[in-house]
């Protein structure tokens, strides 16, 4: 299956996934399993994305890192498919961008792209390989190919799951470090 096909056939899946209970208690799930991991102990900046509705819940997420006294830095999309991370308190100022993710828009927030740990996002990842179907726009890939001293780890429930890729894979694609599923964490 192409990815284009494969990216409009996940995105009905997980809204329709988002409208139910299940996926509220996945991201629970994953949330706790992420806390309760290693993963968050040695990394003082944290990358991390608004999350839209289809995709695992983040803001309880960043809102524990800020009780851990971590730093957190938004994503914020760039002309020409560039991303860069923006700082982030409750005090930062959002607003959406033209794909509908909340974005810090204050041209003057600090910008820090070494970060100690991202979460990458994504609408499927491949158990095997630890490859993802992002959106399209090639911006985590761009981004982690400039940036490969960042550990990666997805958060991935049960409709993204594959046990290997059924989607092509280029050699732009970037695998993440570590998945982190309902069941268990797995590290490349």
């Amino acid at each position: 299956m192409n990815k284009k096909d494969l990216r409009k056939k996940q995105l009905a899946i997980l809204n329709e996934f988002a409208l139910t209970g299940e996926k509220k208690k996945e991201d629970q799930k994953l949330l706790n399993k992420l806390i309760n991991s290693k993963l968050l102990e040695n990394a003082q900046t944290i990358g991390i994305t608004s999350s839209l509705n289809q995709e695992v819940d983040t803001s309880k997420i960043i809102a524990h890192l800020w009780d851990l006294g971590k730093e957190v830095y938004l994503a914020r999309t760039e002309p020409n498919r560039v991303m860069h991370f923006v700082y982030y308190t409750y005090r930062s100022k959002l607003t959406k961008n033209k794909m509908g993710i909340e974005e810090i828009t204050d041209q003057n927030a600090e910008v820090k792209d070494d970060l100690d740990l991202l979460l990458v996002p994504g609408l499927a990842f491949a158990l095997d390989s630890h490859q993802r179907l992002g959106f399209g726009g090639g911006f985590y890939d761009r981004f982690l190919e400039k940036h490969a001293e960042s550990k990666t780890v997805s958060l991935v429930n049960s409709k993204m799951m594959y046990e290997t890729a059924i989607w092509p894979l280029d050699q732009t694609d970037i695998p993440v470090e570590t998945l982190v599923t309902t069941d268990k964490i797995i590290t490349n």
